[in-house]
Protein backbone atom coordinates (compact mmCIF):
# COMPACT_ATOMS: atom_id res chain seq x y z
CA UNK A 1 0.00 0.00 0.00
CA UNK A 2 2.28 3.12 -1.14
CA UNK A 3 2.91 5.28 1.48
CA UNK A 4 3.11 9.01 0.18
CA UNK A 5 5.90 9.34 1.68
CA UNK A 6 -4.29 -23.12 3.54
CA UNK A 7 -6.54 -23.26 5.58
CA UNK A 8 -10.07 -22.66 3.82
CA UNK A 9 -11.82 -23.75 6.80
CA UNK A 10 -12.08 -22.47 9.92
CA UNK A 11 -10.30 -23.54 12.88
CA UNK A 12 -12.03 -26.12 14.91
CA UNK A 13 -15.06 -24.79 17.21
CA UNK A 14 -13.55 -26.85 19.88
CA UNK A 15 -10.31 -24.87 20.02
CA UNK A 16 -12.28 -21.36 19.09
CA UNK A 17 -14.18 -22.63 22.72
CA UNK A 18 -10.92 -22.78 24.34
CA UNK A 19 -9.53 -19.58 23.13
CA UNK A 20 -11.29 -15.89 24.71
CA UNK A 21 -12.66 -13.28 22.27
CA UNK A 22 -12.72 -16.01 19.07
CA UNK A 23 -9.46 -17.19 18.86
CA UNK A 24 -7.39 -14.25 18.80
CA UNK A 25 -6.58 -13.64 22.46
CA UNK A 26 -3.65 -15.38 22.38
CA UNK A 27 -0.23 -13.34 22.32
CA UNK A 28 1.73 -13.60 19.75
CA UNK A 29 4.72 -15.83 21.68
CA UNK A 30 1.73 -18.12 22.25
CA UNK A 31 1.48 -21.63 20.35
CA UNK A 32 -2.16 -22.34 19.19
CA UNK A 33 -2.38 -26.41 19.10
CA UNK A 34 -3.99 -27.63 16.15
CA UNK A 35 -3.49 -30.52 13.48
CA UNK A 36 -0.77 -28.74 10.83
CA UNK A 37 -0.98 -30.95 7.06
CA UNK A 38 2.03 -32.35 5.96
CA UNK A 39 3.17 -29.49 3.72
CA UNK A 40 3.45 -27.21 6.76
CA UNK A 41 4.74 -29.30 9.55
CA UNK A 42 7.77 -27.13 10.10
CA UNK A 43 5.66 -24.36 10.96
CA UNK A 44 3.24 -23.26 13.91
CA UNK A 45 0.23 -21.24 14.37
CA UNK A 46 1.91 -18.56 16.82
CA UNK A 47 -1.38 -15.84 16.04
CA UNK A 48 -5.11 -15.96 14.83
CA UNK A 49 -7.86 -13.71 13.92
CA UNK A 50 -10.74 -16.17 13.18
CA UNK A 51 -13.38 -13.11 13.07
CA UNK A 52 -15.86 -15.21 15.58
CA UNK A 53 -17.58 -12.31 17.57
CA UNK A 54 -19.40 -10.31 15.69
CA UNK A 55 -19.52 -6.32 16.56
CA UNK A 56 -15.90 -4.30 16.13
CA UNK A 57 -12.79 -5.39 15.44
CA UNK A 58 -10.82 -7.08 18.87
CA UNK A 59 -9.88 -4.11 20.12
CA UNK A 60 -6.79 -6.55 21.72
CA UNK A 61 -5.62 -7.19 18.35
CA UNK A 62 -6.65 -3.77 16.00
CA UNK A 63 -6.85 0.01 15.75
CA UNK A 64 -8.13 2.08 13.36
CA UNK A 65 -6.56 4.41 11.16
CA UNK A 66 -8.00 7.87 11.27
CA UNK A 67 -9.29 10.63 8.48
CA UNK A 68 -7.27 11.57 5.66
CA UNK A 69 -4.27 9.25 5.97
CA UNK A 70 -2.22 9.18 2.84
CA UNK A 71 -1.91 9.17 -1.37
CA UNK A 72 -4.40 11.88 -1.45
CA UNK A 73 -7.03 8.97 -1.44
CA UNK A 74 -10.49 9.99 -1.34
CA UNK A 75 -12.32 8.03 1.89
CA UNK A 76 -12.29 9.32 5.21
CA UNK A 77 -11.15 6.46 7.65
CA UNK A 78 -13.80 5.95 10.30
CA UNK A 79 -14.30 2.97 12.75
CA UNK A 80 -18.02 2.68 11.52
CA UNK A 81 -17.01 0.96 8.32
CA UNK A 82 -15.67 -1.91 9.66
CA UNK A 83 -17.50 -4.82 11.20
CA UNK A 84 -17.32 -8.22 12.34
CA UNK A 85 -20.42 -10.34 11.45
CA UNK A 86 -21.29 -14.11 10.35
CA UNK A 87 -17.34 -15.16 11.19
CA UNK A 88 -16.52 -12.37 8.85
CA UNK A 89 -14.62 -8.72 9.15
CA UNK A 90 -16.47 -6.46 6.58
CA UNK A 91 -14.21 -3.38 5.70
CA UNK A 92 -17.42 -1.60 3.54
CA UNK A 93 -16.59 1.52 1.31
CA UNK A 94 -19.44 4.28 1.05
CA UNK A 95 -19.98 7.22 -0.82
CA UNK A 96 -20.94 9.81 1.72
CA UNK A 97 -21.30 13.24 1.04
CA UNK A 98 -20.81 15.60 4.85
CA UNK A 99 -18.31 17.96 5.46
CA UNK A 100 -14.17 17.63 6.92
CA UNK A 101 -14.21 18.18 10.27
CA UNK A 102 -10.60 19.44 9.55
CA UNK A 103 -11.16 21.75 6.96
CA UNK A 104 -9.03 24.89 6.56
CA UNK A 105 -9.31 26.65 3.30
CA UNK A 106 -5.74 28.66 3.95
CA UNK A 107 -3.89 25.16 4.61
CA UNK A 108 -2.11 24.19 1.79
CA UNK A 109 -2.43 20.57 3.36
CA UNK A 110 -4.74 18.32 1.18
CA UNK A 111 -6.02 16.71 3.81
CA UNK A 112 -7.48 20.37 5.32
CA UNK A 113 -7.95 22.03 2.05
CA UNK A 114 -10.59 19.50 1.53
CA UNK A 115 -14.36 20.81 2.27
CA UNK A 116 -16.10 18.38 1.98
CA UNK A 117 -15.55 13.83 2.19
CA UNK A 118 -17.52 11.94 -0.29
CA UNK A 119 -16.21 8.73 0.45
CA UNK A 120 -15.86 6.46 3.61
CA UNK A 121 -13.86 3.35 4.62
CA UNK A 122 -11.96 1.69 7.29
CA UNK A 123 -8.47 0.71 7.94
CA UNK A 124 -7.37 -1.44 11.03
CA UNK A 125 -3.94 -2.20 12.02
CA UNK A 126 -2.14 -4.72 15.11
CA UNK A 127 0.19 -1.89 15.29
CA UNK A 128 1.49 -1.94 19.27
CA UNK A 129 -0.73 -4.80 19.78
CA UNK A 130 0.78 -7.48 18.17
CA UNK A 131 4.17 -7.76 14.93
CA UNK A 132 6.35 -10.51 13.98
CA UNK A 133 9.58 -10.91 12.18
CA UNK A 134 9.60 -14.06 9.90
CA UNK A 135 6.85 -16.66 9.11
CA UNK A 136 4.22 -17.94 7.16
CA UNK A 137 1.26 -15.15 7.01
CA UNK A 138 -2.27 -16.35 5.48
CA UNK A 139 -5.39 -14.76 4.85
CA UNK A 140 -8.44 -15.28 3.30
CA UNK A 141 -10.27 -12.74 1.89
CA UNK A 142 -12.96 -11.42 -0.66
CA UNK A 143 -12.24 -8.40 -2.83
CA UNK A 144 -14.29 -6.18 -5.88
CA UNK A 145 -11.94 -5.48 -8.57
CA UNK A 146 -13.67 -2.24 -9.33
CA UNK A 147 -12.71 0.72 -10.77
CA UNK A 148 -11.47 2.94 -8.19
CA UNK A 149 -11.05 0.25 -5.53
CA UNK A 150 -8.20 -0.18 -3.67
CA UNK A 151 -8.09 -3.12 -0.85
CA UNK A 152 -5.24 -3.88 0.72
CA UNK A 153 -3.64 -6.63 2.94
CA UNK A 154 0.24 -5.42 3.88
CA UNK A 155 2.83 -4.53 6.84
CA UNK A 156 5.17 -2.15 8.19
CA UNK A 157 8.15 -2.24 10.10
CA UNK A 158 7.30 -1.07 13.84
CA UNK A 159 9.44 1.79 15.29
CA UNK A 160 10.52 3.07 12.22
CA UNK A 161 9.58 5.78 9.80
CA UNK A 162 8.51 4.98 6.24
CA UNK A 163 9.95 3.68 4.20
CA UNK A 164 13.57 2.80 6.43
CA UNK A 165 10.95 0.36 8.37
CA UNK A 166 10.01 -1.14 5.04
CA UNK A 167 6.60 -2.20 4.02
CA UNK A 168 5.64 -5.62 2.42
CA UNK A 169 2.62 -5.67 0.20
CA UNK A 170 1.20 -9.08 0.42
CA UNK A 171 -2.21 -8.06 -1.43
CA UNK A 172 -2.81 -4.93 -3.51
CA UNK A 173 -5.45 -4.57 -6.35
CA UNK A 174 -5.87 -1.24 -8.50
CA UNK A 175 -5.82 -1.02 -11.96
CA UNK A 176 -7.07 -4.37 -13.00
CA UNK A 177 -3.79 -5.78 -11.32
CA UNK A 178 -2.79 -7.90 -8.23
CA UNK A 179 0.44 -6.29 -6.55
CA UNK A 180 3.16 -7.92 -4.41
CA UNK A 181 5.41 -5.65 -3.35
CA UNK A 182 8.04 -4.45 -0.93
CA UNK A 183 10.01 -1.50 -0.08
CA UNK A 184 12.64 0.06 1.26
CA UNK A 185 13.86 3.11 1.33
CA UNK A 186 16.29 5.21 -1.03
CA UNK A 187 18.41 8.21 -0.23
CA UNK A 188 15.98 10.87 0.47
CA UNK A 189 13.64 11.20 2.87
CA UNK A 190 10.33 9.34 1.80
CA UNK A 191 11.48 7.80 -1.05
CA UNK A 192 11.48 3.98 -1.91
CA UNK A 193 13.08 1.11 -3.58
CA UNK A 194 10.53 -1.07 -4.62
CA UNK A 195 10.06 -4.75 -6.43
CA UNK A 196 6.74 -4.74 -7.36
CA UNK A 197 4.54 -7.36 -9.11
CA UNK A 198 1.63 -6.95 -11.40
CA UNK A 199 -0.62 -9.36 -12.12
CA UNK A 200 -3.71 -9.04 -14.67
CA UNK A 201 -7.08 -10.24 -13.34
CA UNK A 202 -7.49 -11.02 -16.56
CA UNK A 203 -4.93 -13.95 -16.35
CA UNK A 204 -6.31 -15.68 -13.48
CA UNK A 205 -9.02 -16.77 -16.40
CA UNK A 206 -12.36 -16.62 -14.09
CA UNK A 207 -14.64 -13.99 -14.41
CA UNK A 208 -16.19 -14.61 -11.44
CA UNK A 209 -12.93 -14.41 -9.68
CA UNK A 210 -13.99 -11.52 -7.72
CA UNK A 211 -17.13 -13.13 -6.32
CA UNK A 212 -14.93 -16.01 -5.04
CA UNK A 213 -12.64 -15.63 -0.99
CA UNK A 214 -9.02 -16.59 -2.84
CA UNK A 215 -5.78 -17.00 0.29
CA UNK A 216 -3.47 -15.05 0.21
CA UNK A 217 0.13 -16.53 1.18
CA UNK A 218 3.50 -14.61 2.17
CA UNK A 219 6.74 -16.92 3.48
CA UNK A 220 9.64 -14.99 4.99
CA UNK A 221 12.96 -15.82 6.03
CA UNK A 222 16.14 -14.34 6.60
CA UNK A 223 16.71 -14.97 2.55
CA UNK A 224 13.80 -13.84 0.89
CA UNK A 225 10.27 -12.95 0.70
CA UNK A 226 7.73 -14.58 -1.16
CA UNK A 227 4.27 -13.75 -1.85
CA UNK A 228 1.43 -16.07 -3.06
CA UNK A 229 -2.46 -16.50 -4.21
CA UNK A 230 -3.75 -19.25 -4.39
CA UNK A 231 -0.44 -20.76 -4.11
CA UNK A 232 0.53 -19.02 -7.45
CA UNK A 233 3.59 -17.28 -6.49
CA UNK A 234 3.52 -13.75 -7.55
CA UNK A 235 6.48 -12.38 -6.42
CA UNK A 236 10.01 -13.28 -5.01
CA UNK A 237 11.84 -10.51 -3.18
CA UNK A 238 15.54 -11.72 -2.21
CA UNK A 239 16.99 -10.14 1.30
CA UNK A 240 20.37 -9.40 -0.14
CA UNK A 241 19.04 -6.63 -2.03
CA UNK A 242 16.46 -4.91 0.59
CA UNK A 243 19.21 -2.43 1.50
CA UNK A 244 18.22 0.86 3.14
CA UNK A 245 19.87 3.97 1.30
CA UNK A 246 19.34 6.11 4.55
CA UNK A 247 18.06 5.76 7.79
CA UNK A 248 19.59 3.42 11.03
CA UNK A 249 18.27 0.29 10.00
CA UNK A 250 20.41 -1.54 7.52
CA UNK A 251 17.88 -3.81 6.20
CA UNK A 252 14.27 -3.52 7.04
CA UNK A 253 13.33 -7.40 6.63
CA UNK A 254 15.91 -8.57 8.73
CA UNK A 255 15.88 -6.32 11.60
CA UNK A 256 12.29 -4.92 12.82
CA UNK A 257 9.18 -6.76 13.63
CA UNK A 258 6.23 -6.13 11.26
CA UNK A 259 2.55 -5.35 12.21
CA UNK A 260 -0.06 -5.65 10.03
CA UNK A 261 -2.69 -3.45 7.84
CA UNK A 262 -6.17 -4.30 6.50
CA UNK A 263 -7.85 -1.48 4.58
CA UNK A 264 -9.72 -0.32 1.72
CA UNK A 265 -8.89 2.38 -0.01
CA UNK A 266 -11.15 4.80 -2.52
CA UNK A 267 -9.15 6.90 -5.37
CA UNK A 268 -6.19 8.52 -4.38
CA UNK A 269 -2.90 8.70 -6.55
CA UNK A 270 -3.23 4.78 -7.82
CA UNK A 271 -6.80 3.70 -6.83
CA UNK A 272 -8.56 5.29 -9.72
CA UNK A 273 -11.70 6.93 -10.60
CA UNK A 274 -14.47 5.75 -8.24
CA UNK A 275 -17.43 7.98 -9.92
CA UNK A 276 -18.78 4.88 -11.72
CA UNK A 277 -18.41 2.17 -9.35
CA UNK A 278 -21.26 0.90 -7.37
CA UNK A 279 -21.30 1.50 -3.41
CA UNK A 280 -21.43 0.00 -0.67
CA UNK A 281 -18.84 -1.91 -1.64
CA UNK A 282 -17.94 -4.44 0.51
CA UNK A 283 -14.14 -6.51 1.08
CA UNK A 284 -14.72 -9.30 3.31
CA UNK A 285 -11.82 -10.98 5.16
CA UNK A 286 -12.32 -14.27 6.67
CA UNK A 287 -9.74 -14.83 8.77
CA UNK A 288 -5.67 -13.98 9.62
CA UNK A 289 -2.72 -16.32 10.51
CA UNK A 290 0.58 -16.45 11.31
CA UNK A 291 2.68 -19.05 11.49
CA UNK A 292 6.64 -19.58 12.65
CA UNK A 293 9.09 -22.23 12.10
Amino acid sequence: MFWNFTYSIKLPLLLCAALFYGCSSRSEGEVLQQEIPEEEKDYALVWAEEFEVDGPPNPDNWSFEQGFVRNRELQWYQEDNALVENGLLVIEGRRDTFPNPNYDPSDSDWKSNRPEIHYTSSSIKTQGKHSWKYGRFEIRAKIRVEEGLWPAIWTLGAGHEWPSGGEIDIMEYYGGNILANAAWAGPERWQAIWDDSRTPVSSFGDPEWDQKFHIWRMDWDVQEIKIYVDDQLLNTIPLSKTINQRGNVVNPFREPKHYILLNLAIGGQNGGNPAGTAFPSRYEIDYVRVYQK
